[in-house]
């Protein structure tokens, strides 16, 4: 059988002109279609006011024919150039364009679902010149952006149910940009599970640092929107002391869980580096112990072993003891998920992630908008997706 000879490269852009030039021409006409066709709504408009079409006369009429001036206006088809009617005394926009609207909506909702998607703004920019041929500026990006203060202020005030099981807590720092130069925030998180693997970013809210006031404030805001905690049987930290004492004032019934990955990191940030690979094989055999039984036999071990050599690691490491092995009292499928923050830190993954090409924050709006943008798609893409193995343990 004779096989056909492959396309010379003369022939396969000969296809490829004709194919761009096609859907050139298509797009280009359809352009100047919806543009004569707003002209002919704007004029019919004009006419109607008037109560004579153009060259006939009419004795009682106040008005009269002013000509069209121009404006664009944005849609997914590209930037259609709009002659607009106008009498001396007004102009007439065709119906479904609003006074001082540069955009259709179908734009503003492009613009609005990528940065919810998690786009910088100035990426929002680029994605909404490829499909409408204009580019858009971060700063436009960032205004038209600013109806998001109102769904922060709904997400901030949600009611949040008592069905909660689990609940992570947890802070990430964040740069914003002030009048004395940059600083610091601390933003403080609440991550829930409900026993039936259903899971959400149930709060979030801006301090100075971690204090126990910055996470009262936190909890209390939790309690008030309906978190009680009648059902929650264990609270995952960090170990941050201010958040453990707040605990103790807002859900002093709730067991405590300290995680083991930020306490292995301060245990060993003051071991001899010789002794780093001893000290963290010992305390990883502490949580991976079969019962809590075994566990506190193998911290007695660790006591023993290593008071000697570091004595105020082992005392810190005793007192906070009941913490790191409050999981065992939990079923023994979700051992390894709650003895650690790693479920919310994943979700910090993704905002930093976000705000790393943004350098710095221009206000504590901004901080609200992207974090709420952020946590707003993880909890409607959560929806549909349950965490199987707390299905299974319930």
């Amino acid at each position: 059988m004779r096989t056909l000879a492959p396309w010379t490269e003369q022939f396969q852009h000969f296809v490829t002109d004709v194919r761009e030039q096609f859907w050139g021409d298509l797009t280009q006409h359809t352009r100047q279609s919806w543009a004569d066709f707003l002209e002919r709504l704007s004029v019919e408009a004009r006419d109607q006011y008037l109560g004579v079409r153009e060259y006939e006369r009419s004795p009682t009429r106040a008005d009269a024919r002013n000509g069209f001036y121009e404006r664009d206006f944005v849609t997914r088809l590209g930037t259609l150039r709009v002659r607009v009617a106008r009498t001396r005394q007004r102009a007439f926009l065709p119906a479904g364009l609003g006074r001082l609207q540069r955009r259709a909506g179908e734009v503003l909702l492009l613009i609005r679902e990528a940065f919810l998607r998690g786009l910088s703004t100035r990426a929002v920019g680029r994605v909404v010149a490829l499909v409408t041929e204009e580019s858009v500026s971060a700063q436009t990006v960032s205004r038209l952006t600013r109806d998001l203060d109102q769904a922060v202020a709904q997400f901030h005030a949600a009611p949040l149910g008592d069905d909660w099981q689990y609940v992570f807590l947890d802070g990430v720092s964040l740069r914003v940009r002030r009048p004395s130069g940059r600083q610091r925030v601390q933003l403080l998180v609440a991550y829930g599970v409900r026993r039936d693997g259903t899971r959400q970013l149930l709060a979030f809210t801006r301090s100075q640092g971690e204090s126990q006031a910055a996470w009262e404030g936190l909890l209390q805001d939790l309690y008030r929107r309906g978190l009680e905690g009648r059902h929650l049987g264990l609270i995952v930290t960090d170990g941050c002391p201010g958040l453990a004492a707040a605990l103790q004032t807002v859900y002093p019934r709730v067991t405590h869980q300290r995680c083991w990955v930020h306490k292995l990191r301060n245990v060993l940030t003051v071991v001899r580096r010789r002794d780093h690979a001893a000290v963290k094989a010992d305390a990883q055999a502490i949580y991976r112990a079969d019962s809590r039984r075994e566990a506190a036999a193998l911290a007695r071990q660790f006591a023993r072993r290593w008071q000697e050599a570091y004595p105020s690691v082992v005392t810190r490491f005793l007192r906070d003891l009941p913490d790191l092995l409050a999981f065992f009292q939990c079923p023994r499928r979700l051992w390894r998920r709650l003895r650690t923050t790693n479920l919310i830190e994943r979700c910090f993954v993704e905002v930093r992630r976000r705000t790393r090409p943004m350098v710095c924050f221009v206000n504590v709006q901004s901080v609200e908008r992207i974090i709420f943008s952020i946590f707003h798609r993880f909890n409607l893409e959560w929806r549909q997706r349950t965490r199987r193995a707390f299905t299974q343990a319930a």
